[in-house]
């Protein structure tokens, strides 16, 4: 059975409270048995990258720069693209999205996943309700134990 495929997104500078949870949803996520994804670089990623490798996971880099060696050293598959912030080869290459803050470039990422239908689970991002996301939202957790079970009873059903 193929693993499910987690992309956690936002900032690349981030507070000291969103890099804890960052690392939290990481360690959770890689415990469910699931592969994490993300940008590869700083902030929410390596925190997310992180909590994964604690977790005994597995973490895919997506780099928007050319060089692997860019990479966080948490990261054990740098994909190097060469393509700047190819935000939306990450979350097309995900099952589910789950957003720790950010700033603008995260809600470019929350938007595109929307729009190709996966969920998107938020944790002190964007609101985005129904009526703006043409019908689909951002899933709010209060916590990083809750963003991880939202994400997996739905993608469980």
């Amino acid at each position: 059975m193929r693993k499910k495929c987690i992309a956690i997104i936002g900032g690349s500078n981030c507070t000291k409270e969103e890099a804890r949870i960052a690392e939290e949803v990481g360690l959770l996520v890689a415990k469910k048995g699931a592969v994490v994804i993300n940008g590869g670089l700083s902030g929410v990623m390596e925190h997310s990258s992180k909590g994964a490798k604690k977790g005994g996971g597995f973490v895919i880099g997506i780099l928007p720069t050319a060089d692997a060696d860019d990479a966080n050293k948490y990261v054990d598959v740098a994909l190097p693209t060469g393509l700047g912030y190819a935000r939306n080869v990450i979350v097309a290459s995900a099952d589910a999205v789950i957003a720790v803050g950010g700033s603008l470039g995260t809600l470019s990422e929350i938007a595109f996943a929307l729009q190709r239908g996966a969920p998107v689970i938020g944790l002190g991002t964007w609101d985005i309700d129904k009526k703006r996301g043409g019908g689909k939202r951002v899933i709010k957790a209060r916590n990083p134990k809750g963003a991880v079970e939202k994400v997996f009873r739905i993608l469980d059903k």
